[in-house]
């Protein structure tokens, strides 16, 4: 009796082991076969090593034990390279550091001058498979792809275009050409943008070169101030000549009227003088003398037919009526 009890005690704890192996085994299935793909990334399966299809956000299920695999790949982050520096973040705040890294930044311009050039580029994958599989190194095929270019884009113009006016137009150049170069080798990037972040001259010209353009802006200030007297004093001459010039055909018109209407005048008066010769004669005199009387100080009456002489008379005094 003992015997069996033991046997079937025995039974009973080998067919529970069993189960319990049983049960693991499924659950490591299940959880083997299940994985999941975030919201900013894609899955690229691979069967054996090899391609098989991309899963996007979500639950999933692959076949177990290794047979297929999953590489995550970041589609929507942007990831973003430095060139000449690095930032790092601590203690709430971002500190840069360029010491050692001169061989990146240093660039030489198109009139065999340097320049202390720091950039950064931002991009990010938009071919998940040909990023993982097309390029052994992605990131630094395209940190020495982006040096290259750069180098490339400033030699060709002058020092002065890379420090100053040019910055812009260099950093949409080089985007352009590295996008190409990217596309070419089928990397699977795509550059969302490139920004000088700064751009210097090297340390031991600097001095030399901060005084170069301090006399610059002091030619640009001296150049603006006499424009802008010129654009003051020329005006105002030209608003002076306009109204001398003006007041003079004014000047002109009003004399040319005048006499218009003093010869006009004259013909008339001459029309009445032939008229009646006497009265016109008489009546010119008399308009002259109300026109002279007013303005003599002392009038003398003296009469004509006198043959002897005789006192003035003091008609200007008590006895007379005026002047």
């Amino acid at each position: 009796m003992d015997i069996v009890v033991g046997e079937k005690v025995y039974r009973v704890r080998e067919a529970m082991i069993l189960r319990l192996v049983v049960a693991v085994v499924v659950l490591i299935v299940i959880f083997s076969s299940l994985y999941t793909v975030d919201a900013d990334e894609v899955g690229v399966v691979l069967r054996f090593g090899k391609y098989v299809r991309e899963a996007e956000s979500g639950l999933h299920i692959r076949i177990p034990f290794g047979i297929e695999t999953v590489e995550k790949v970041s589609v929507k982050r942007v990831f973003k390279e430095e060139f000449g520096f690095r930032s790092r973040v601590g203690t709430g705040r971002t500190t840069y550091q360029s010491e050692g890294l001169a061989a990146e930044s240093l660039m030489l311009s198109g009139d065999l001058n340097v320049a202390d050039v720091e950039w950064i580029i931002q991009y990010r994958v938009k071919n998940p498979f040909d990023y993982l599989f097309r390029m052994r190194d992605p990131r630094e095929s395209l940190r020495a792809m982006s040096e290259a270019t750069m180098r490339l884009v400033t030699g060709d113009r002058s020092v002065a275009e890379v420090l100053t006016i040019g910055r812009v137009e260099i950093a949409e150049q080089v985007q352009r050409e590295l996008q190409k170069l990217m596309d070419n080798f089928e990397s699977g990037i795509q550059i969302v943008t490139v920004k000088l972040q700064d751009v210097n001259p090297p340390e031991p010209v600097k001095p030399a070169f901060n005084e170069v353009n301090q006399a610059k802006q002091d030619q640009e200030r001296l150049v603006n101030e006499a424009w802008q007297e010129y654009n003051t004093a020329v005006p105002q001459a030209r608003g002076e000549a306009e109204r001398t010039i003006a007041k003079a055909e004014g000047y002109a018109m009003d004399q040319v009227n005048r006499a218009k209407g003093d010869a006009s005048r004259f013909r008339a008066l001459y029309q009445e003088y032939r008229s009646a010769k006497e009265v016109t004669r008489q009546r010119m005199y008399l308009e002259t003398i109300r026109e002279v009387f007013p303005k003599v100080d002392e009038i003398y009456i003296v009469d004509e037919k006198q043959k002897t002489i005789l006192p003035f008379l003091d008609i200007a005094g008590k006895g007379g009526g005026g002047k």
